[in-house]
């Protein structure tokens, strides 16, 4: 196996959805600023990967106008998935695995604003018993909340608890959407708004890229004095009939993290687009108290759509860098209610190289 590190991150998200820029006007900054922290050129990249969605975009094959932000001429290694930006670099970290290239750059973009996004979703259930029901997200993640209270896992407080800290920490994130953290108490006085959920249980949805670069060996030494390795990555998958699992657990976030090692983890970015679903996922990782959880805020501060979780890779790669933490987790989610799940560690140090 090679060591491949995440070398560079930069993001961009909208909060103000009339008049967002076209996918292209927001990819072509962040690309700039990733060959100002690489200094690489375009033809220092040997392979791009793209995460999107054509529903949300309402078109086919939408991924090919973004890559009118790369530049066509001449052609480059280009590949897509209709994924979360952290798949792309899944997608990336096995091409680079195949020897074929060293270095890759992997981004990502949604505009949510294109239309009706809990509609949209919808199309994502199994197609005969759920989708003609037209269920949205928020209305799913309130039963599987519901769940959860019902079984005496976690109440309203638990859930506020975990709000309240996400958005106190977001303060310090300049890319966060939703800043301003309250009380609990004051969280809690707060209307029902998909009932148990609160608005501050939901992620706030905006119009955003992501984008990421990984690269092997030497290559990620010459960026970086402290790359962000990538030790070990997993994904795994539960069945799309919402009513054949129990939706107070997670057992793929359970498969994916029991394949890898987890001691020693310092720093958890969890992508939970809802308050209790980083509880699961807080339990069904085995992160004790002593694993800082979400320092950006998470997502409950900035979830755009198709770059959520991968912009989690990216905020666990900074600890590493900045020399916070030497051993951090990062996560991504997809599908309804935690159905789908990747979950990846990252090092300052690869075997037999400490730093």
């Amino acid at each position: 196996m090679r060591d491949v590190a995440v070398v560079g991150f930069a993001q961009r998200q909208m909060p103000q959805f009339d008049g967002s820029p076209t996918c292209v006007e927001l990819l072509v900054p962040v690309f700039k600023e990733l060959y100002e922290q690489t200094g690489w050129t375009r033809k220092d990249v040997g392979f791009w990967c793209s995460g999107s969605s054509d529903y949300l975009a309402g078109r086919s094959f939408s991924f090919v106008q973004a890559v009118d932000a790369i530049g066509v001429i001449p052609p480059v290694n280009e590949s897509h998935v209709e994924m979360d930006l952290a798949w792309a670099m899944y997608e990336a970290w096995i091409k680079i695995q195949t020897g074929e290239v060293d270095t890759a750059l992997v981004y990502a973009f949604g505009k949510s604003s294109a239309g009706v996004l809990r509609r949209t979703l919808a199309l994502q259930l199994e197609p005969y018993t759920m989708t003609p029901l037209w269920p949205d997200t928020v209305s799913l993640a309130g039963l599987q909340a519901r769940a959860g209270i019902d079984a005496g896992l976690w109440d309203e407080r638990a859930m506020a608890e975990v709000a309240n800290r996400s958005l106190t920490d977001a303060e310090k994130n300049d890319h966060a959407i939703r800043k301003g953290g309250s009380s609990v108490e004051e969280l809690l006085a707060r209307p029902m708004y998909a009932d148990p959920l609160r608005k501050h249980d939901c992620s706030p949805v905006t119009d955003g890229v992501a984008a990421l670069v990984l690269a092997a060996g030497d290559k990620a030494r010459d960026v970086r004095e402290r790359p962000a390795w990538l030790t070990g990555i997993s994904h795994s998958i539960d069945p799309m009939g919402m009513g054949v699992r129990d939706l107070a657990r997670s057992p793929s976030a359970q498969r994916a993290g029991a394949a890898l090692d987890l001691g020693g983890v310092e720093v958890a970015e969890l992508h939970a687009p809802f308050s209790h679903q980083e509880l699961i996922l807080r339990t069904e990782l085995g992160l004790g108290d002593d694993v800082v959880i979400n320092p950006s805020g998470g997502a409950l501060a900035s979830n755009p759509m198709f770059s959520g979780g991968g912009i989690r890779v990216g905020e666990a790669a900074q600890r590493i860098w900045s020399g916070d933490a030497d051993k951090t987790l990062a996560h991504a989610t997809s599908g309804p209610a935690l159905q789908q799940n990747l979950v990846c560690t990252l090092e300052a140090s690869t075997e037999g190289e400490r730093i």
